[in-house]
């Protein structure tokens, strides 16, 4: 093939991207420019393999950017999302195909006509979710269309965690990912969703108090909070005869209800700021959203607050996180509340050297044929293998690298700024991340609307 791929991003989700396209490379016949701001992070990805080179890349240098953009055959960006759209236009600038993980801003599909009349592949969302969550889904909907069905119902869940043998603390939980989104999970608007052919809207304030629970053969009971726009693929995934369409975060049972107390509290506002945040102790901040009583102590006035019984495990798991340590400092300059709180959380919540993570996908899909109603149940668990090669990793990582290979090689070929939804797309990439035990078990099961 002799081909160039750029890797633009060289942090914690791009590692088991790199390591299977340089597993590739020599059968392959491609080479890999490995860039980031970090060079020195980018070397320890590229492992000193003979296919690969590490750059020292400043996104903002244009001179550089475009050097390396030219160069290649395919840029993939693990950058974030809102850094995506200078190294597009790059793209089309020099004719190169691009895959990214994140959903396609409005700026990327601004591009789609641009990109279709160079025939290029901009492939977009192809991660974990989104990605894998669409891939799957629509291998079982395009299935139940070829056989003449109707999907009548959508849900559709996905949760990082921590994996069974690394679930040591109480709230059977720990930051897999970015920590900040998880204590801003929920926030900017109502959960919407479809339930039964009417719309539902679910405040912030009783998001977590609003679960459905999830059985996975082998790892026990989950439970999943409404995600804040389910129906962002209604017509992407072609569901408008679905009555029933809902996205959902999973997470173990009992975490929803013990974060509510959060909530409910305020300590997850991002919105305004806390003066002399970096002197104040763990006990202190909590202390700020209590009433003042001359004698009764933070603990006291905080069940009292929250009405939590002396008895009841979610005032054990507020006791785990250390939260009335009095010695601890914020140490967080002009911090926000939400700020405050991912602190104290990582003491408690940060996987250890030794830890693995866990990814559970979770789809039910019921539809109807020859006047029956039946259901299908799509279930993919992955452990990850350790610190670098994490389940996130993996299933952010790995299809977003079987992409690229399949763009280069001409098997995906369809030009546009797109996801991967079409048969052309998914049916290859979903074969060979079984190949790599990312394994999506379907089963059909009674049919449980509502």
């Amino acid at each position: 093939m002799n081909k160039e791929i750029l890797i633009v991003g060289a942090g914690r989700s791009a590692s088991s991207l790199i390591k299977y396209l340089l597993e590739k490379s020599t059968s392959e016949n491609f080479h890999l420019t490995i860039g980031d701001l970090s060079l020195e992070l980018a070397q320890k990805k590229a492992m000193n393999h003979p296919n690969a080179s590490a750059v020292q890349l400043d996104l903002f240098n244009e001179a550089e950017r475009r050097k390396y953009v030219e160069q290649a055959d395919l840029v993939i960006s693990m950058l974030p999302a809102a850094l995506h759209i200078e190294l597009a236009k790059d793209c089309i600038r020099y004719k190169k195909h691009m895959v990214t993980a994140s959903y396609i801003s409005p700026a990327m599909a601004e591009l789609d006509e641009e990109v279709k009349r160079n025939n290029l592949v901009f492939m977009n969302e192809a991660g974990l979710d989104p990605g894998i969550d669409h891939m799957s889904a629509m291998k079982v909907i395009h299935d139940i269309k070829n056989k003449g069905g109707k999907v009548i119902s959508f849900e559709s869940f996905c949760g990082g965690l921590i994996a069974p043998e690394s679930d040591n603390n109480l709230w059977n939980y720990k930051f897999t990912w970015n920590p900040r989104n998880v204590v801003l999970a929920g926030q900017g608007g109502a959960a919407k969703f479809i339930q039964e052919g009417q719309y539902k809207y679910i405040p912030y304030n009783k998001v977590f108090r609003r679960t459905e629970f999830l059985e996975v053969e082998g790892y026990g009971r989950f439970e999943a909070y409404a995600n804040r726009d389910s129906l962002k693929y209604q017509h992407v995934y072609g569901l408008e005869d679905a009555k029933t369409i809902f996205r959902g975060t999973i997470r173990r049972m009992g975490y929803s209800r013990a974060w509510n107390l959060f909530v409910e509290l305020g300590v997850t506002d991002d919105t305004y700021h806390i003066e002399n945040s970096e002197n104040m102790s763990y006990r202190e901040f909590f202390n700020l959203y209590l009433p003042y009583h001359p004698t009764d102590r933070v603990e006291t006035k905080l069940r009292l607050a929250l009405n939590i019984d002396q008895d009841d495990i979610v005032w054990d798991k507020l006791v785990e996180l250390d939260i009335f340590n009095a010695d601890k400092k914020i140490g967080l300059k002009n911090a926000t509340p939400a700020q405050i709180l991912e602190k104290i959380l990582s003491d408690s919540w940060t996987l250890a050297p030794d830890d693995k993570d866990m990814i559970v996908m979770y789809h039910k899909i019921g539809y109807s044929l020859n006047n029956e109603n039946k259901q299908i149940d799509s279930t993919m668990i992955c452990i990850g293998d350790d610190q670098t090669y994490t389940a996130m990793a993996k299933t952010v990582g790995l299809p977003v690298a079987i992409a690229a290979l399949k763009i280069l090689k001409g098997i995906i070929s369809t030009p546009g700024v797109q996801i991967p939804i079409s048969e052309e797309v998914y049916l290859p990439i979903l074969k060979e991340l079984e190949e790599n035990g990312i394994v999506f078990h379907e089963k059909e099961v009674e049919y449980q609307g509502y």
